[in-house]
């Protein structure tokens, strides 16, 4: 009986379109997508809905027809068929916008954009729920107000290890702007008014901003140093 393992055929070995194949996904699986060139992308989707034949000259006709990949993915449906391809393959092409589309979705939902008072407020009417009275948040942000993290500073009375702390974060996260949130602070609001200086001062080295900081009240209500000119 012949030895089924070294019989079995090596597709990457192979010189037709299944061979071809296979070496493209050991390439991806290897070396990763970003290798790939926008022909063999498209070359790849098409393996989708057209089996057993080269998809590379289609690929690279079709982005010389419609101007580039993105086009490719963009042309309407007509155009595409008119292009020669079966509904499997336009299908198969849809693929990449709809994952592109929820891809998106997922980061807004994840990291929203607190860029002015309705954002920040809509996001902490939920995140104040769990709020817990006496704590400082800190929202850390990127260079477009998009939310980075949203952490209970750690619990330090020096001032100075406070503000270390909260920098040492943020440059952790690669964020350039924070927005402080104190739950139903104990201080009063002078001496929350000169901690916050501080900390505005230090981050202000590190090219990292200020933007506010807030306080909540008991009914949740909050108010702003920065609007009530206390920072």
């Amino acid at each position: 009986m012949a030895n089924t393992s070294s019989s079995r055929i090596d597709l990457t070995r192979g010189t037709g379109p299944q061979g071809h194949r296979a070496r493209m996904r050991t390439r991806v699986e290897t070396n990763g997508a970003e290798t790939l060139a926008d022909y063999e992308i498209l070359e790849m989707l098409l393996f989708l809905g057209i089996p057993r034949k080269d998809t590379k000259p289609l690929a690279k006709g079709l982005i010389s027809h419609f101007g580039s990949l993105i086009n490719v993915f963009r042309a309407p449906t007509r155009d595409l068929r008119n292009a020669g391809l079966n509904d499997d393959t336009i299908r198969a092409l849809r693929l990449p916008s709809v994952a592109a589309e929820r891809l998106a979705s997922a980061e807004s939902r994840e990291r929203p954009v607190l860029g002015n008072w309705p954002q920040l407020t809509s996001y902490l009417e939920t995140t104040l729920q769990g709020a817990v009275p006496g704590q400082l948040r800190i929202l850390y942000l990127d260079n477009r107000n998009r939310l980075l993290a949203d952490e209970a500073a750690p619990k330090e009375e020096d001032i100075t290890f406070l503000n270390r702390a909260i920098a040492i974060r943020a440059l952790a996260l690669h964020a350039t702007a924070i927005i402080g949130l104190h739950v139903q602070p104990t201080l009063k609001s002078p001496a929350l008014s000169t901690a916050a200086r501080t900390l505005e001062t230090a981050l202000k080295q590190l090219s990292i901003v200020l933007h506010d900081i807030l306080l909540s009240n008991e009914d949740k209500k909050l108010s702003s140093l920065r609007q009530e000119g206390l920072l």
